[in-house]
């Protein structure tokens, strides 16, 4: 059998994927034509696949990869009671982004979570609809809202340009990923000072449903023996 290793398939995720990988003695190359999405790791036994990040969770689940790279945003999002499925072997220390809460800059009474609730209940009583909070990442900001006490709110989904559903008047606040702020500040958002919901970068993560025989181990336990990476006790 082979160990089967999804990697992200284009853009600089993948580039900076394939680097971290050969500094650390492991080399990976593209093969076939440019828009063929192959490619080969130097290692017996390894077979990569490439990916978009969005499919690696849900291939990591299903157990058809072993090993995945991908946003820790997005396996935390798409796979519930996450750490069931699948193991956090290394940050890769790039990709990075947090997501965060962000309200209009004119709440200037709201600052923290706190503030947002009773802003929720407010925004209720005077229009009676609860506030609505666009966001994709509806697991990951529930399950934050659940343990600051935040109730009276809606989430809405946007899976594009969600720092302009406020000023598109679809939305109140917003919850997304961002690297530095500025698409926040420049639609006039504000970070709370308790929002950050998660940090995320990209991540080598290992499948727990995976088919993991002697040969599978094997590969893994030379790959991250190069790599300098440990691994769980339950492996």
């Amino acid at each position: 059998m082979t160990l089967r290793l999804g990697l992200p398939s284009k853009g600089r995720l993948m580039e900076k994927t394939f680097d971290w990988f050969g500094d650390r003695g492991l080399a990976l190359s593209r093969t076939g034509s440019d828009r063929e999405y192959a490619a080969a790791a130097d290692a017996d036994g390894v077979q990569v696949v490439l990916l978009s990040a969005s499919e690696v969770p849900r291939e990591l689940a299903a157990g058809r990869i072993h090993l995945g790279v991908t946003g820790s945003d997005l396996v935390r999002e798409g796979l519930a009671d996450w750490t069931t499925q699948a193991d956090d072997l290394a940050g890769l220390g790039f990709g990075f982004a947090d997501l965060v809460i962000a309200v209009p800059k004119g709440w200037v009474d709201v600052e923290t979570l706190d503030d947002l609730d009773a802003a929720a209940a407010a925004f209720r009583a005077a229009h009676g609809f609860r506030l609505r909070i666009a966001t994709k990442y509806h697991r990951l900001v529930r399950e934050f809202l659940r343990e600051a006490g935040v109730a009276d709110y809606q989430l809405v989904d946007s899976q594009g340009a969600t720092e302009g559903t406020v000023k598109n008047e679809t939305a109140e606040a917003v919850a997304d990923i961002t690297s530095t702020g500025e698409t926040l500040r420049a639609n006039h958002l504000k970070l709370l000072s308790d929002g950050l919901i998660h940090r995320s970068q990209a991540t080598l993560f290992r499948s727990r449903g995976a088919r993991w025989g002697d040969a599978e181990k094997a590969a893994l336990v030379g790959m991250a023996g190069r790599l300098g990476i440990g691994l769980p006790d339950h492996f």
